[in-house]
């Protein structure tokens, strides 16, 4: 049976996020870290650049169309909390367009006396072709948190809609149904939020009504973890549908007939599951058998979606995987369906077009065959109009855009930011402690001298299905290998790059392993002469900051700094902080049998006193509300009683993404590379 609960923890009180006790001992590491690092002679002038970048007027201002117009939202030096503007798209091809603004952040929160942090829009669609879009559900967050308030705001007007619909501060949202009904979630009341955090109500709410008389659409139970509701507006496929997430991954999706009656779409609950026109679309993440035919996990099939509601069960499969081949993503446009492939981790796109019941796949023209390609429908409803960002570690972002079947142009191109003359980014395999062969990708000086001297940061993450994929970081570029550091991304089990066993192979009890694929990665780049332990640097965050917690505490002889960022440390605790309790599908439940294994990967309980740990630097926020900043504060109170060396840095804004603003981004991430700089450079 699992060890009793209520061990003792004497740094409990860290975990009252706003206690004044709390507040003061942040104060304190906060000030301790400022002194060592941001003091230190080149601080500034690094944490400046890293702003100039993240401001830096040709960056590309990415949009959504809505009707005529294309949105951005946009921060800058003058507007660090950011604008919400418009354009048309001939505007847009323009170097530098003319924008309307529609929301100033910045000027709201003067106005307000708030800390508005933008989370998105929600436009209704008008019923007309030709009728303006105008009514949007603004989101925004005191903060950065998760929780935020919805407000209503009139595009054709250009200002915020009196006594409009409004959701007060809450984990949920709002969502249209037509121009005076929308789809409300969010905290009711007491009982009306799911152990996680989430609502687990979701109602029908009529304009100019009050929000507590809105109707009861569905109630899941206390331990799900969320609920939804959604209406597809498609012209001649108008539905709605709800969501009942019992678990990370374990989802329940119900079509909403018209007496308001739910049906449910009879498929895996761990399948993801996407309805477009009259179409079913099934990724499994499980194996499933059908009319005598098992299909295989991350295999993609479709179905005639009336059919199947009907009863019908005639499935046609649009991928298999294979053992280096995965599904990244899909992308419907009017007539076409867009398959991402994953082929040890580079990305390959194919077009399928549904013709009588045969879907052949053909290559996307004009697509790059090298780096990470996304790609997204423009308007999905309306046209087969595409947006393709391109990307890799050295070449900068490029914007593609045009039709399927004729071929993209550029569009936008961001600018280089950090020189990447004489670098190259490589693919390497390390195996594993189980033989598993695990990819990596290197940044570095061509034709790198195997010296073992090389400072090397290597990144990683390994949770919840995510890829690492490629991509241009001009701050990694500029405060790391434009200093001759050598940058290494693992693409480890847990994350997604060959789909769900990938990602499987380290769920629960399997943990260990992409630690073990972890320290596979920093043993090779050791024996291949890049680095050594004491040049070599770790970083992760959110489930990485778990990561590097655990290789830490497992594996400090290969390590000469950590840096661990809005992490999970505290497994015995971290279901019922915050946000923690729907990831027991991907950890286990510590208040069970779970325990035995979850003791094991917890690096707040696994720490030695005795122990030779490299320094280590933590990261977090105060306005996190998803990883509760407790495992960051309990983690470096216990490693200073012991002694180790270790500092501690709380942004007070941020949310879960560390920081609210670019100059709040800048400064953490400079802190992050000198430190950094000093521990891998020997100054330790």
């Amino acid at each position: 049976m699992a060890a009793p609960f209520d061990e003792h923890d004497p740094y409990l009180w860290l975990e009252e996020v706003e206690g004044e006790r709390a507040l003061a001992w942040v104060e304190q590491r906060n000030a301790e870290s400022q002194a060592r690092l941001a003091d230190a002679p080149g601080f500034a002038a690094l944490r400046d650049d890293l702003q100039a970048i993240l401001e830096a007027d040709d960056r590309i201002p990415f949009v959504v169309k809505r009707g005529e117009h294309f949105y951005n939202f946009w921060q800058d030096r003058d507007h660090p909390r950011g604008l919400w503007r418009r354009t048309t798209l001939e505007e847009y091809r323009k170097a530098r367009p003319e924008w309307e603004v529609l929301i100033d952040l910045d000027a709201l929160n003067a106005e307000e006396g708030e800390n508005w942090v933008w989370h998105d829009a929600h436009c209704l669609r008008p019923e007309s072709p030709d009728a303006p879009w105008r009514h949007c559900l603004v989101s925004l967050s005191r903060g950065g948190a998760d929780a935020d308030v919805t407000r209503e705001f009139d595009l054709v007007e250009k200002r915020w809609v009196e006594a409009g619909f409004y959701r007060p501060e809450a984990k949920g949202g709002l969502g249209w149904i037509d121009r005076d009904t929308v789809y409300v979630q969010t905290d009711f009341g007491e009982g009306s939020m799911t152990r996680s955090g989430y609502p687990r109500i979701v109602k029908q709410w009529r304009r100019g009504t009050p929000m507590a008389d809105a109707e009861a659409v569905f109630e899941a139970e206390p331990d799900d973890m969320a609920v939804g509701a959604a209406h597809d507006s498609t012209p001649g496929f108008e539905r709605d549908f709800v969501s009942r997430a019992r678990a990370f991954y374990d989802n329940e999706l119900y079509l909403r007939q018209a007496d308001g009656s739910l049906t449910r779409i009879e498929v895996p609950n761990s399948a993801h599951k996407q309805v477009h026109r009259e179409w079913l679309m099934i990724e499994l993440r499980e194996p499933w058998e059908v009319a005598g035919t098992t299909h295989p996990a991350g295999a993609l099939l479709i179905a005639d979606f009336d059919a199947f509601m009907g009863g019908e069960r005639e499935l046609r499969v649009l991928f298999t995987p294979t053992e280096r081949t995965s599904l990244s993503d899909v992308t419907w446009t009017r007539r076409y369906l867009i398959l991402n492939v994953l082929d040890d981790v580079k990305h390959r796109l194919y077009v399928l077009t549904p013709s009588e019941g045969q879907w052949q796949p053909e290559p996307l023209a004009g697509v790059p065959t090298l780096g990470s390609v996304s790609v997204s429908a423009v308007d999905d409803e309306e046209s087969d109009e595409v947006f393709v960002i391109v990307s890799d570690y050295l070449t900068p972002t490029t914007l593609l855009h045009g039709r399927v079947g004729e071929g993209l142009e550029t569009l936008k191109q961001a600018p280089a930011l950090f020189d990447a003359e004489g670098l190259e980014v490589t693919q390497h395999f390390a195996t594993s402690r189980d033989g598993t062969p695990i990819p990596y990708f290197q940044v570095a000086k061509r034709d790198l001298e195997p010296s073992g001297e090389h400072p090397t940061l290597l990144y990683g993450y390994g949770g919840f299905e995510v890829p690492l994929l490629p991509g241009y970081s001009p701050g990694v570029g500029r405060a790391w290998l434009s200093q001759g550091g050598v940058y290494v991304v693992a693409n480890i089990r847990g994350g997604g790059e060959y789909g769900p066993r990938w990602h499987q192979a380290a769920l629960r009890e399997k943990r260990h392993k992409a630690f073990e694929d972890f320290a596979a990665v920093a043993e090779d780049l050791i024996e291949r002469g890049v680095t050594s332990a004491r040049r070599l640097g770790i970083q992760g965050g959110s489930n990485g900051g778990l990561l590097v917690g655990n290789m830490l505490t497992r594996y400090p002889q290969l390590l000469g700094a950590v840096v661990c960022q809005v992490p999970l440390l505290d497994m015995r605790r971290y279901h019922l902080l915050l946000a923690g309790a729907s990831w027991m599908a991907e950890y286990g439940d510590p208040e069970s049998d779970d325990w035995e294994f979850l003791r094991d990967v917890s690096p707040y309980h696994n720490l030695d006193p005795e122990a030779d740990y490299p320094p280590m630097l933590l990261m977090t926020s105060t306005r996190d509300d998803r990883v509760h900043p407790g495992h960051a504060r309990k983690m470096m109170a216990r490693m200073s009683e012991q002694g180790h060396r270790v500092l501690y840095y709380e942004n007070i804004e941020g949310g879960h993404g560390g920081a609210a603003d670019n100059r709040q981004r800048a400064h953490m991430q400079a802190l992050a590379f000198t430190f950094l700089g000093q521990t891998l450079a020997g100054a330790e």
